[in-house]
């Protein structure tokens, strides 16, 4: 669960670098564009990515959010709750991929339908930080 104040941290910035655990335990780091979703932070990706192979191996990683000058952050450590077309039903994650797209881009998508087509073309999956410990300015 995030606090309100990191809540409102995250509601003002959406960079953010992932790090997962490749299977030698070596760390790998990935740019995403995330928000606060649920009880943690929120962003999508492609079936073929690293982190995304990775999380599904070892849910363990840790995320941090930062302000563009890089001196507010916020760094979450925890695991990921991954929502795919494995694990959730094509309605439901539909609605979740769309709920993630209003909260990093904090807009309404043009074309509803166009972007729903393109995640099934991309096999998107949302992936939820749920943190464990948070530290850092923004908490």
């Amino acid at each position: 669960m995030i606090s309100d104040q990191a809540r409102e941290f995250l509601s003002q910035t959406s960079r953010g670098v992932l790090t997962t655990f490749r299977r030698d335990g070596a760390a790998q780091m990935s740019v995403v564009s995330c928000g606060p979703y649920r009880d943690g932070v929120a962003f999508t990706t492609t079936a073929d990515r690293a982190k995304l192979i990775n999380l599904h191996r070892n849910p363990k990683c840790s995320l941090l959010v930062s302000q563009d000058d890089w001196w507010g952050y916020l760094v979450l450590e925890g695991h990921a709750e991954i929502l795919s077309p494995r694990n959730t039903g094509a309605a439901e994650l539909s609605a979740i991929l769309r709920d993630v797209y209003r909260t990093v881009s904090r807009v309404e998508h043009p074309d509803w339908e166009e972007y729903d087509q393109a995640m099934r073309n991309d096999r998107r999956s949302a992936v939820v930080v749920i943190p464990e410990r948070a530290y850092g300015t923004g908490v």
